[in-house]
C-alpha cells in the first residue's frame, strides 16, 4: 500500500458536536466533549441553563463520558455561543470533532493507578485540536489513555490505546491498535515518548488510509498489522513489552462511596437511562462546589462522580444525590439497564426503548446485583459501544428479539427468543440464574 499525500479536506460526519447541531426527531442534538470526562461546576451549570433556555431541557450522559443536549430549536446559535462562553469549546473550530481521548473517571485519584495520566492527556488534547492534519480524522476516531486504574472501561475499542506499565520501576506505556488494553499490545515506549507516539500513529494512519477507511480497523483489514508497526518504528523507537498484562478492573463498579488513593473518597451516581435534566445537573454541580473540589467527572457508564470528598461528608453527599433522583446503588435494577433514545426521539427506532426499560426495571428481581441489559431501538446500537450480556433489539413497538452475548458470534450474540413483550422479557430473565447472563 502506497502512502497517500495529505488532504486538507475535513471529512464529513453525521455525528453531533458542539459546533455541529444534528437534527433528530425530537429536535437538534449538541454534543459537548469533555476533557477526560471532567467538567467544572460553573460549566455544568452553563450546560443546564443552555438546555433550559434553548432546548427541551433534556441532557444526556454518553457512553464516551461526554454530555449532549437534545431537543434544540432550529435557531441554535445562542445555545452554542453560551457553551463557548463557558469554555466548553475546542481550541480551534476544526478541532472539535477529534478531541476524542478517553481516560479513567478516576484518573489521578485511583488507588490502583500506576501513573497519573492527566498531564499527558492535556498535552495530547492540545495536539488533537491544533495539529493541521488531524481535522482529517473521522469524528469517531478515538484514543484511550489508561493509567492502570481499578475503575476503567476496557470493553470499548479504540483506534489507538495506551496503558501504563512500570518497567524496572520506571513509567512506560504499552500500546495497541483497533482494540483495548485487554488485548496483546504491539509495543512500548517510555512515558516521555507517549505524546510523540500518539502523533506518529495518527499521522501514519492519515498517510496510509483512503478516505473511506475512517477507522484503524478499516485500514488494518487491508494492511497487515505488522507492516503498520514496522512503518511506525521508522518514526518512533519502539520496544517489546514481553508478557505485559493489564491489571484487573472494576468495570462499572462505582456507584456509592469509594476510597481514593489519599484520605478522601469519590461518590458515584448514575443518570437513569443516561438522562439528566437541568435541575439534576445543576444540583450535582452545587454539591461538587460545596463538598468536593468543584468538578464533576462523567463516566462511560452514563454516570457521574464527585471526586475529592472528605470521608466524613460522603454519606451526606450520597443522600443528596439520591434526593436529586440519581441512582446511587447497584441494587437498583434501573442502574443496570441501557437504552437508546428510542422512537420518542429517533426516527430509526422501532420502539420507545426508554419507556420500555423503565417498565422492565419494575419487573426485574431485586435487590442485589442486577443484569446488564441493553435495549436498542434498531441494529445501530447507539447506546452501547460494546456488546452487553443481554441485548433486546426492537422489532416493533413494545416487542423485542432477545440476544445473549457470545464471543464466537458477530453482532449482539446468540438469538434466544423472538418478538417478546416487556412482560415476557421480564419472565424470561427472572427464570434464569443471573450468573449465566451477567457475564
Amino acid at each position: 500500500m502506497n502512502e497517500q499525500p495529505s488532504s486538507s479536506v475535513i471529512r464529513p460526519s453525521g455525528c453531533p458536536g458542539l459546533l455541529r447541531v444534528v437534527q433528530a426527531l425530537d429536535g437538534g442534538i449538541c454534543r459537548i466533549k469533555l476533557d477526560g470526562g471532567a467538567i467544572r461546576a460553573d460549566q455544568a451549570e452553563a450546560v443546564a441553563s443552555a438546555a433550559e433556555r434553548f432546548a427541551g431541557g433534556v441532557i444526556e450522559a454518553t457512553n464516551r463520558a461526554n454530555l449532549q443536549i437534545r431537543g434544540i430549536a432550529a435557531e441554535h446559535h445562542a445555545l452554542v455561543e453560551s457553551l463557548l462562553a463557558a469554555g466548553l469549546g475546542p481550541r480551534k473550530p476544526a478541532g472539535d470533532d477529534v478531541r476524542n481521548l478517553m481516560l479513567s473517571p478516576t484518573a489521578g485519584i485511583d488507588r490502583q493507578m500506576l501513573l497519573d495520566t492527566r498531564p499527558l492527556a492535556a498535552e495530547i488534547l492540545v495536539t488533537l485540536q491544533t495539529h493541521e492534519r488531524f481535522p482529517e480524522l473521522s469524528a469517531k476516531f478515538a484514543v484511550q489513555l489508561d493509567g492502570g486504574e481499578a475503575l476503567a472501561m476496557l470493553d470499548h475499542h479504540h483506534d489507538l490505546w495506551l496503558s501504563a506499565w512500570l518497567r524496572d520501576g520506571e513509567p512506560w506505556l504499552v500500546f495497541g491498535l483497533a482494540g483495548s488494553p485487554r488485548e496483546v499490545p504491539a509495543g512500548a515506549v517510555p512515558l516521555a515518548e507517549g505524546h510523540g507516539l500518539v502523533v506518529a500513529v495518527l499521522e501514519l494512519f492519515l498517510d496510509l488510509a483512503r478516505p473511506d477507511q475512517t477507522r484503524m480497523r478499516h485500514l488494518l483489514a487491508e494492511l497487515p498489522h505488522d507492516e503498520f508497526i514496522q512503518r511506525l518504528a521508522d518514526r518512533v523507537p519502539l520496544q517489546p513489552c514481553g508478557a505485559w498484562q493489564r491489571g484487573a478492573s472494576r468495570d462499572g463498579v462505582h456507584l456509592g462511596i469509594h476510597p481514593q488513593h489519599d484520605a478522601r473518597c469519590y461518590v458515584g451516581a448514575a443518570a437513569p437511562l443516561g438522562r439528566l435534566d437541568a435541575d439534576r445537573l445543576r444540583g450535582a454541580a452545587q454539591l461538587a462546589r460545596e463538598w468536593g473540589d468543584g468538578t464533576l467527572r462523567f463516566t462511560p457508564w452514563q454516570s457521574l462522580l464527585l471526586p475529592n470528598v472528605r470521608r466524613q461528608d460522603a454519606d451526606e453527599v450520597l443522600a443528596r444525590l439520591d434526593r436529586l433522583g440519581l441512582l446511587c446503588s447497584a441494587d437498583q435494577p434501573l442502574a443496570h439497564l441501557i437504552a437508546c433514545t428510542g422512537s420518542s426521539g429517533c426516527g430509526k427506532a422501532l420502539a420507545d426503548t426508554k419507556a420500555d426499560a423503565r417498565e422492565l426495571a419494575g419487573r426485574l428481581p431485586g435487590p442485589g446485583p442486577g443484569l446488564k441489559v441493553h435495549l436498542s431501538g434498531c441494529p445501530r446500537s447507539c447506546a452501547a459501544a460494546h456488546i452487553a450480556p443481554v441485548t433486546l433489539l426492537a422489532v416493533a413497538p413494545g416487542r423485542y428479539d432477545l440476544y445473549l452475548r457470545d464471543a464466537t458470534l458477530p453482532g449482539f450474540g446468540a438469538l434466544q427468543a423472538h418478538h417478546l413483550t416487556i412482560e415476557a422479557v421480564g419472565h424470561w430473565l427472572a427464570a434464569r440464574p443471573r450468573s449465566s447472563l451477567d457475564a
